[in-house]
């Protein structure tokens, strides 16, 4: 078998040796098997648990988040001066249990969202992985997390609505208050009392938040990681990982942000005199900037970056438990 110019690098030389071990077995008569892997199915399922499961820990910073968007909204006196007061201030005023507001919903986004990213991510990837088995390029694997993301986004958007909605509700008077009692109950009132298509108020921005995130995510890492790599003091180790998904949270927080809090405003908007609030995203830019200053388009940032480093890491712990589980179980002989 002629491999030798395809022992030039690594990844030709794994597929060689593949080759090589396929023709053998042709050659000998001997039957070609495949590694048993996990169906398309549990994958999908196993990536929302994984989301689901990291949620539950992560949940108080998503409320604190969504307090520190609203807090100040239309000029008026801020609720909370820092996100530590925040956390302070729910604590005090609605219990350990408040600061898990919101948390039904905060677990059906992740069953829809991360879902069905991931099923069209792996869809779209395998479409554009070449019939020899070469993956899609950088760029094309960016585009298709872009559009795997946006489409996740659309699909979770009710979700998120009624999210922002709970989480919401504690900081208003009791008489103004939605009083959901769990995120069912959110969606049947808000189609009921609003109209189905009040339950994907603010896809647009909840969208481009999803663009914004997986495209800031890749550039920065990728850039962060050879930034390190080439300083001399890192090598290409867990360590090395750590810093650059770090410094790549930064990034992705401060790009994301401004997109985040146009969402929140406009999924948490109320009608005056027949009215809503804002007109767009833009509309709520631009009245940030204008009312409360254009640094509190990054309001909430703490409880944001805090949230996305521990999400990441235990949604991949939680699925690599799970997949090791499935295969100690299902796929053993």
């Amino acid at each position: 078998f002629p491999c030798t110019t395809l022992f030039r690098s690594s990844c030709c030389r794994r597929r060689t040796v593949t080759l090589c071990r396929y023709f053998l077995a042709m050659g000998t008569g001997t039957e070609v098997t495949r590694p048993r892997t996990s169906p398309k199915a549990i994958k999908f399922l196993f990536g929302g648990l994984a989301g689901m499961g990291a949620t539950v820990f992560v949940q108080p910073l998503d409320l604190v988040k969504n307090r520190m968007q609203l807090s100040g909204e239309g000029a008026k006196v801020k609720e909370y001066k820092t996100s530590f007061h925040a956390v302070g201030s729910i604590l005090r005023h609605e219990g350990l249990r408040g600061i898990y507001t919101g948390l039904s919903a905060g677990l059906l986004r992740q069953a829809t969202y991360t879902t069905t990213r991931l099923g069209i991510y792996t869809i779209l990837f395998e479409k554009l992985t070449k019939e020899d088995g070469t993956p899609p390029n950088f760029f094309m694997k960016a585009l298709i997390g872009m559009t795997a993301g946006a489409i996740g986004a659309f699909v979770g958007t009710p979700a998120e609505v009624a999210l922002i909605r709970m989480t919401a509700d504690g900081r208003l008077p009791v008489d103004q208050r939605r009083g959901y009692a769990n995120v069912f109950n959110a969606l049947v009132r808000i189609s009921r009392e609003e109209g189905v298509a009040t339950m994907w108020r603010g896809c647009v921005p909840t969208m481009a938040r999803a663009v914004v995130v997986n495209a800031a995510q890749l550039a920065s890492y990728s850039q962060s990681k050879q930034f390190l790599l080439d300083s001399g003091y890192f090598r290409d180790d867990i360590l090395c990982h750590f810093c650059a998904s770090m410094i790549s949270g930064l990034v992705t927080t401060a790009a994301s942000m401004p997109v985040d809090i146009a969402k929140t405003r406009i999924q948490n908007m109320r009608m005056i005199d027949g009215k809503p609030e804002y007109k767009n995203g833009l509309d709520v830019l631009l009245k940030v900037v204008r009312y409360e200053g254009f640094f509190s388009l990054w309001k909430g940032f703490t409880p944001y970056y805090a949230r996305l480093g521990p999400h990441t890491v235990l949604t991949f712990i939680f699925l690599e438990q799970m997949n090791k589980f499935y295969k100690k179980f299902f796929l053993s002989n």
